[in-house]
């Protein structure tokens, strides 16, 4: 996906750095695919803010994915390829052989007119999905289930990719793109290849509108609060925050504290991200 610059004929170009969108063969979504998205704006079913610097935005439909790549040995084609305004990675609509349609995470390579399969006997190629015992160590994947059957829940965003290691038994080591080195049951599905939009991490905006349109609302320090807003609020001019660390605006402590309390699966892990 290429990106453009602009002639700076208003303040809010001059820095924008925005899509071509001419990987995209259509701008008209499949309608049986769409399904109504209720807007909460950070709010959890009490009506409380549990998600700050949320709201606003354009409206937007939501688009069915397919994560779990349950067609087993159905062949499909893909018939365009589409922007999904509820996540980074573009989207790819296919046409199955059975006259069903669905939409996926659109890989790296595929193009409008391939054809994809998912299955242990589908070949290694973009856009096929097959078990992760069936996939050769050193191959780029996405879309990874951590469950068999549940749907992919790993490497979902636009140009994410994890790597196969090697095998063991009944799992699989994939180096995640944090950099962990996880096992998963082989028996999970994956992906084969990279997510496109890989320069989707090289926008720039060029105007906090446009943060607006995403449904962003903004972010206040907190050392530009009062004390009874913020633990680092308060003082004379600009001050330090005053503390032995960084708090949240309860009074938790942040940047670098250990939140993880999933016991359960640690045991999965065999090099965490931060471990260099």
């Amino acid at each position: 996906m290429p990106l453009k610059s602009f002639k700076p004929v208003t303040p809010g170009l001059r820095a924008a750095v925005l899509p071509t969108f001419e990987e995209l063969t259509t701008s008209r979504p499949e309608k049986s695919l769409l399904a109504p998205r209720k807007r909460m704006a950070g709010r959890n079913s009490a009506g409380r803010v549990s998600v700050r610097h949320r709201g606003g935005g354009a409206k937007r439909a939501y688009r069915i994915i397919d994560f779990k790549r349950d067609k087993i040995g159905v062949p499909g084609r893909i018939a365009s390829v589409e922007y999904d305004p509820n996540r980074a990675a573009r989207i790819a609509l296919v046409h199955y052989a059975d006259g069903e349609k669905r939409y996926i995470l659109h890989p790296l390579g595929v193009k409008m007119g391939d054809r994809i399969e998912a299955g242990p006997d589908a070949e290694i190629r973009a856009g096929n999905a097959l078990p992760l015992s069936h996939i050769p160590t050193g191959t780029m994947v996405h879309n990874i289930e951590m469950q068999p059957g549940r749907g992919g829940q790993v490497a979902r965003s636009a140009g994410g990719s994890a790597q196969v290691l090697a095998k063991e038994a009944d799992y699989t080591l994939l180096r995640l793109p944090s950099g962990e080195v996880r096992r998963f049951l082989s028996r999970c599905m994956a992906t084969i290849g990279q997510l496109g939009n890989v320069d989707h991490k090289n926008i720039k905006l060029g105007k906090a509108g446009r943060n607006r349109w995403l449904g962003h609302r903004p972010e206040v320090r907190g050392s530009a609060m009062s004390p009874r807003d913020h633990p680092h609020g308060g003082g004379e001019g600009r001050s330090p925050i005053g503390m032995p660390g960084p708090k949240t605006p309860w009074g938790k402590p942040t940047l670098g504290y250990k939140t993880r309390r999933n016991k359960r699966t640690t045991n999965m892990i065999v090099r965490g991200r931060r471990e260099r």
